[in-house]
């Protein structure tokens, strides 16, 4: 199989080495944890000649009487080698009952530069304080981005079908290694019911996995559309489904704790505050849409939001759908003190659908960045203040 150095994990991964903090490596099944964790290791043996490696994987069978905690403690400590740079490495932690009470002790005892990874359901970020009793540094990995997806397939992104194969493909890198699009909507479909599914039904005890999946097509045919719980409930309800909100609500939360979907929140500019009632819903990788309910009703134009939402994400910003009078800003992205205003469209070529792209940007009195991104194949260029950036080059983050 065809490796792809992840560099930008790996740059975060370098600069956090030594430091006191747990590091949690944290992401959507199959998205590429453990062989990061592989690619770290490698690093570091290549540049710290004082390493002693205590590496754990408890999806190999070696490691099988390490699945108690008291186990796992032994294990590490007789591995312990006095005057090295002790650095342990627990791939699929959750694998060892109370692994929670191995791990502080590690950290309490300043002896080990600690790495952890494990299934989303089991290893949730809200669970994260109440687990570790020290500083803990979560580091989320995304499936591949359009950029990596360029370079694994060696691919010019700036071809229009570089683009078009992408959302259809996705960015599940274990997928790239069948060559026909049956096979490959077959091991997308696998990852979602054998392994995201199933963590979940297993953490949270669910017994009507028919109306988590109804509420994960309904997300996978509305993303980038206005919902809420009661709305969700209201439209399963028509199809024959009593499903109350509190499960709704539920199950959102399930599903987003998994990195299957990331919520996005409303925000009005012009109030400056942070709207809870209806949100959005951004699926982390277009391949499961198409992997399990093919290409019917969607567009293009949601499908670049996805893309566009999912990439803010990785990169580190904190995103929201602006809300401006009655109109909608696709999103506000916020970044310490920086914030950027953003449409995205997928043909601008008509003056019609360019003005009404325009018009909320325009609305917009303050003097942060606003910009436009959309399918044009062109350099950037700029209308009225406002920078209007290729969706392609946008992703291949040639300009931010």
């Amino acid at each position: 199989m065809k490796i792809l150095e992840r560099t930008t994990y790996l740059e975060r991964l370098m600069r956090l080495k030594g430091t006191p903090d747990i590091k949690i490596v944290t992401g959507l099944r199959r998205s590429g944890k453990s062989e990061l964790l592989h690619q770290y290791i490698e690093k570091i043996k290549g540049t710290d000649k004082n390493v002693n490696i205590i590496f754990i994987d408890y999806a190999d069978l070696s490691f099988d009487d390490l699945k108690n905690y008291k186990e796992l403690y032994k294990y590490v400590e007789s591995r312990y080698v006095e005057g090295m740079h002790n650095m342990l490495f627990v791939d699929e932690v959750q694998m060892c009952e109370k692994f929670e009470l191995a791990i502080n002790s590690f950290h309490n005892s300043r002896k080990y530069d600690i790495y952890i990874t494990g299934s989303n359901a089991f290893l949730l970020s809200s669970d994260l304080s109440t687990l570790f009793t020290g500083r803990y540094i979560e580091i989320p990995v995304f499936p591949f981005s359009f950029s990596e997806f360029c370079s694994y397939f060696e691919k010019n992104g700036e071809e229009p079908s570089a683009l078009t194969e992408f959302l259809r493909e996705g960015g599940l890198p274990g997928s790239y290694l069948y060559s026909e699009a049956v096979d490959k909507a077959a091991y997308i479909r696998d990852v979602f019911n054998t392994l995201i599914k199933r963590d979940l039904v297993e953490k949270y005890h669910i017994l009507e996995e028919a109306r988590m999946d109804s509420l994960t097509d309904f997300l996978m045919d509305n993303i980038s559309s206005l919902t809420s719980p009661n709305k969700i409930s209201e439209v399963l309800g028509k199809n024959g489904e009593t499903v109350n909100r509190v499960t709704i609500c539920n199950y959102l939360k399930y599903l987003c704790s998994a990195f299957l979907f990331y919520r996005v929140r409303r925000y009005d500019i012009r109030g400056k505050k942070y709207l809870e009632t209806i949100e959005k819903y951004y699926l982390s990788d277009l391949s499961f849409r198409y992997a399990l309910l093919g290409s019917r009703n969607l567009e293009f134009g949601r499908a670049y939001d996805n893309m566009v939402a999912i990439e803010m994400t990785r990169r580190g910003d904190e995103i929201y759908v602006g809300k401006l009078y009655h109109k909608e800003v696709d999103f506000v992205a916020m970044k310490q003190n920086e914030k950027i205003y953003i449409q995205v469209s997928d043909d601008i070529s008509s003056e019609e659908t360019l003005d009404r792209e325009l018009t909320p940007l325009r609305m917009i009195k303050d003097s942060y960045p606003k910009i436009l991104i959309a399918n044009t194949k062109h350099d950037t260029y700029d209308i009225e203040g406002i920078k209007v950036y290729d969706l392609a080059r946008w992703l291949l983050a040639f300009e931010k």
